[in-house]
């Protein structure tokens, strides 16, 4: 597997066509895209739409508009992890045949009765690790292909707060790499991606910050050293609750039809990190062009917002004046 040079900047941003984008996937695209930007790099678009029973009609071309509406230009053609299967398949391959797979057979009941601490993923025990390995149809199923994760643990560099570790026994488990339904998963295809395409910094929300334990794991299967991660503190409504395409949160849609156009998007995303003034309206371009010029005016210094946007999206500053 041909890897891409890490020489330069490279972040991007991969929602799921599973439904509009809302505020919170609209304000991580912000901050993911001016990351890139203020570092003189590139910025990506993949959609991570292997799961396509979960795709929506109609959504890949949402997301699309939606990022235009706010000016938000990656480079390159759109990625698209459907499209792409095979590759995944040759990877797949290659790890069975070097013996680092085997099958699993678990049902989903019996998963879901694994405890784990509060606001971690449970940890497969292991049931079918050491079990005679039948990879065809078993009762009309077949079986997930699970990842045997080797002992000790897993790091990877994190731009907020401490570095990321976790232990691959007892905190991440052997990952499913492919589902019993045929279908490669998320954490396969990711690794795989940020590897191929050169990722050297993924921004995201924080709710997948357990999921880089499972994708370093499939890097460092292959040989290879993980990209820098900053994990953002999640945009929640009035009674705390994180914001979800599940439960309909607003998004574009809801904002254009409240007046508002794409600087005035802007100006309340970066408002709700106290980039600008509340009521602000700003561009996409204009907010980059006043944070270049803070970085190009002041010393990089650990309070200073600008510093902090481009080490690790800290939120102290003062405010760029916009109207």
């Amino acid at each position: 597997m041909e890897l891409r040079s890490r020489s330069r900047y490279r972040g991007r941003y991969a929602p799921s066509p599973t439904g509009p984008l809302h505020r919170g996937n609209l304000r991580t695209a912000l901050l993911s895209w001016l990351d890139a930007r203020l570092a003189g790099g590139e910025w990506l678009l993949r959609l991570d739409d292997l799961d396509t029973p979960r795709n929506r009609a109609g959504a890949e071309d949402g997301i699309l508009a939606d990022l235009r509406w706010l000016e938000l230009d990656w480079d390159g053609p759109v990625i698209r992890q459907s499209e792409r299967r095979g590759l995944y398949a040759s990877v797949l391959s290659a790890l069975r045949r070097a013996g680092r797979l085997y099958p699993c057979r678990c049902s989903r009941r019996l998963l879901a009765d694994i405890s784990a601490p509060h606001g971690q993923p449970a940890v497969y025990p292991g049931y079918c690790r050491e079990r005679l390995p039948q990879w065809g149809f078993l009762q009309e199923r077949l079986p997930s292909w699970r990842l045997r994760l080797a002992e000790g643990a897993l790091l990877w560099p994190e731009r907020r707060g401490a570095p990321g570790r976790l232990d691959g026994a007892t905190e991440v488990g052997d990952v499913v790499l492919r589902r019993s339904d045929g279908f490669v998963a998320y954490h396969l295809a990711t690794a795989v991606d940020e590897l191929l395409f050169g990722v050297t910094d993924v921004v995201r929300g924080e709710d997948l910050r357990w999921a880089s334990g499972a994708q370093v794991a499939v890097m460092a299967e292959l040989g290879a050293t993980p990209p820098r991660y900053c994990h953002l503190p999640l945009w929640r409504d009035g009674q705390g609750r994180r914001l979800s395409k599940r439960e309909g949160a607003e998004g574009a849609a809801g904002l254009r039809q409240q007046g508002l156009d794409g600087p005035a998007a802007i100006g309340l995303l970066a408002a709700s990190l106290g980039l600008v003034p509340d009521g602000s309206r700003i561009s996409s371009a204009e907010l980059l062009s006043e944070l270049l010029r803070q970085l190009s005016r002041q010393e990089p210094r650990a309070d200073d917002l600008a510093s902090d946007l481009k080490e690790g999206f800290g939120i102290r500053t003062t405010k760029i004046a916009h109207s």
